[in-house]
């Protein structure tokens, strides 16, 4: 007798990371790339390495408003009186040379002087007149308030790393590069659908068994998080040759095609069946819960993720297997998931033999420490709670039952999202 999804081994589905990687293993990064302009490529993966070609600050200068003096003036332990020269402002070379028991007014970003390296900040000093400042050297180090010219980037050096996302830092360090455009990867192609006869879009009428297509939207939300282009191919009825069509349109014009529902046991489930005549199947099961029942495999050169139809299997399973894959395909570098560890504060039941990702809520108590709870009942129809979660709780094939007061793994949704 086969397992059902209901039950918690299965001995013909595979272990959660070993899917995850055999779906790793047969993805490779899209070719081709495109320039633009730094602002446009925010969210974007970098197709190459950023190589610095000046040195940033490109010149040694004051990281306060206050007087630059040689160092080794410092080396006394009492009030000492120093000359002051002139005034440095930022974006204007000071012509003179500062010499022993001589300063110069300077302010934040200006080059330092000849004859300077050290700055006293403003509030330090007692001025006794325009041209007279003292300053207790006991109370200051050479060196301090100076920013050296290259001392965030050096010339040639790799400031950024093809594959990475670029964030809003980066693109001000673009700019302080003098870098007005980059080469970006080009966006992968996902074309997504559901199946179901008792699937109704948002507007029609519900009749007895009808309901409506929940999954179509959370997999546009989750989609349009990433770095890619989606085809929304709509809803596809539970008819053979619909879905072929569906299958073999949806895998001409992208580079992942992704459904929910269809993929479980069922007379009018035909999405393995239609995959196994247009394409070949990887794999079906996966020992997770929610989500056992999940199609991998290609049409052709295109990927294919048939999903469950429960709207819960279906986020957990796009997070935890698809997301990956997406990112891994758009040339992402830095796939792996972030996790932190958390106190429960009720118990949580499970049974080996299946990954769970619980939905969580994760916060802090009064002592600053990481706690976690369930976001409510567990089933994978519950979509509520996915909405009211903030976290996955991680919970291994091997794990049983966690008592209150014990640690679990925790996936925070923000480094999902």
């Amino acid at each position: 007798m086969r397992a059902s999804c209901a039950d918690d081994f299965d001995a013909e589905a595979l272990l959660f990371n070993q899917a995850r990687q055999r779906i790793l293993d047969e993805v490779t990064p899209v070719s081709g790339e495109e320039k633009l302009a730094i602002r446009q490529g925010l969210g974007r993966v970098l197709a190459e390495d950023i190589i610095s070609g000046i040195n940033v600050p490109g010149h040694t200068n004051s990281a306060m408003d206050g007087y630059a003096l040689a160092g080794e003036s410092l080396s006394g332990k009492s009030l000492e009186t120093f000359e002051v020269i002139g005034t440095a402002y930022a974006g204007v070379a000071f012509e003179k040379s500062c010499g022993q028991g001589q300063c110069v007014r300077i302010m934040t970003g200006a080059p330092m002087p000849s004859g300077t390296d050290t700055v006293i900040m403003q509030e330090h000093v007692e001025k006794t007149n325009e041209q007279q400042i003292k300053i207790d050297c006991a109370q200051h180090r050479p060196g301090q308030n100076v920013r050296q010219a290259g001392e965030d980037i050096a010339k040639g050096d790799v400031v950024l790393a093809a594959g990475r996302v670029l964030v809003p830092a980066d693109l001000g360090v673009l700019a302080s590069l003098g870098i007005g455009e980059v080469k970006i990867r080009r966006r992968p192609r996902v074309a997504f659908f559901s199946t179901g006869d008792e699937l109704r879009s948002l507007g029609e009428p519900l009749k007895d068994g009808d309901v409506y297509d929940s999954n179509r939207y959370a997999l546009y939300g989750m989609l349009s998080r990433l770095d890619v282009d989606i085809h929304d191919l709509g809803v596809i009825q539970d008819d053979p040759d619909l879905m072929r069509d569906a299958f073999t349109t949806a895998a001409e014009i992208a580079d992942v095609v992704i459904t929910s529902g269809g993929v479980s046991l069922g007379e009018a489930d035909y999405t393995k069946t239609i995959l196994d005549e247009v394409g070949e199947v990887g794999f079906w099961k996966i020992a997770i819960k929610p989500g056992r029942p999940l199609a991998f495999g290609r049409i052709g050169k295109t990927l294919f993720f048939g999903l469950p139809g429960n709207p819960v299997a279906v986020m957990v399973t796009f997070y935890q297997l698809v997301q990956p894959a997406l990112e891994y395909l758009s040339g992402k570098k830095n796939i792996e998931p972030f996790t932190v560890q958390a106190v429960t504060t009720e118990k949580i039941r499970k049974r080996p033999g299946r990954h769970e990702f619980q939905r969580g809520i994760l916060s802090h108590d009064e002592q600053g420490q990481l706690i976690v709870k369930k976001a409510g009942m567990q089933g994978s129809g519950i979509l509520t709670t996915m909405s009211r979660a903030n976290c996955f709780i991680l919970l291994s094939e091997q794990q049983g039952n966690i008592e209150v007061g014990e640690q679990v793994t925790v996936q925070p949704f923000n480094s999902l999202i």
